[in-house]
């Protein structure tokens, strides 16, 4: 008996700090848009991902590429894209917005060295 109290005192107690900390985190977790694809060979000329060559390009869009676009400064000098384009690049992780298509950010990683690549072209 004493055994099944503190039991159920622990999973209570485990419960309530739970409930806390979560409330309390500053930087939660949150649902986003997005695509990716695994593959092998260049963006521009994807392949079919081969043993010794295995690749992930992600595109994420909406209001998680317009938190990231804004996170980013200053815009590029030059952008892809018609009048009104804008685009922001940092390292492999490059963004940008169109007026009339909203905002989506490119970025990658090579799976076989785990190093970050260039996820989007022009």
């Amino acid at each position: 008996m004493k055994k099944s109290v503190l039991i159920a005192g622990a999973a209570v107690m485990a419960s309530i700090v739970y409930s806390i900390s979560a409330a309390e985190w500053p930087a939660p977790y949150k649902p986003f848009s997005g695509k990716y694809t695994i593959y092998s060979g260049e963006l521009g000329d994807q392949q079919t991902p081969t043993r010794n060559e295995i690749k992930v390009s992600f595109i994420v869009d909406g209001r998680t590429a317009k938190e990231m676009f804004d996170s980013i400064s200053p815009d590029d000098k030059e952008t892809c894209g018609g009048e009104g384009a804008r685009a922001r690049t940092k390292g492999n992780v490059w963004c940008t917005y169109q007026p009339g298509k909203d905002y989506r950010c490119y970025f990658g990683f090579d799976l076989r060295t785990g190093k970050s690549i260039g996820g989007g072209i022009c």
